[in-house]
């Protein structure tokens, strides 16, 4: 009797993975063009918080790129439900008010950093680079 040989195991990807999480569709799409060329890959997107969740359970990225103000469940309560759920993800908020009650808020509920709109490419890799460093897979 032979025992089949075991197949090994798929690489994991040497890029970290991406969800973009912004209920604007150009927002999105903006975010996408910024990666496309760099060292991360976009595995997905979501336009509100309840299809974020959803996706992220799928997915589990490396990081999530996350709208603050979103329709069904706002950003602050995703990045809850993500440093509970997935402490091994990090978040980068995205927002357009970065209000010291919002920033304080989200470092509170474990943000990893902040690109605040509008952003342009250097400022969204400034952001992707420092959390990068503090993955445990790219440590």
């Amino acid at each position: 009797m032979t025992i089949p040989a075991q197949q090994p195991s798929a690489p994991a990807s040497s890029r970290p993975t991406v969800l973009i999480v912004d209920d604007n569709e150009i927002m999105r799409s903006l975010l996408k063009a910024i990666l496309r060329e760099e060292p991360y890959e976009v595995v997905g997107e979501a336009r509100d918080g309840v299809s974020a969740l959803e996706s992220l359970a799928r997915l589990t990225p490396d990081i999530v790129l996350l709208d603050v103000v979103m329709p069904e469940i706002d950003g602050i309560e995703v990045l809850r439900n993500t440093r509970r759920d997935y402490p091994d993800t990090a978040v980068i908020m995205v927002t357009g008010n970065a209000s010291a009650e919002n920033v304080q808020e989200a470092l509170k509920s474990g943000a990893a950093g902040f690109v605040v709109k509008p952003f342009n490419a250097a400022k969204v890799m400034d952001a992707l680079t420092r959390v990068r460093r503090t993955l445990p897979r790219f440590r």
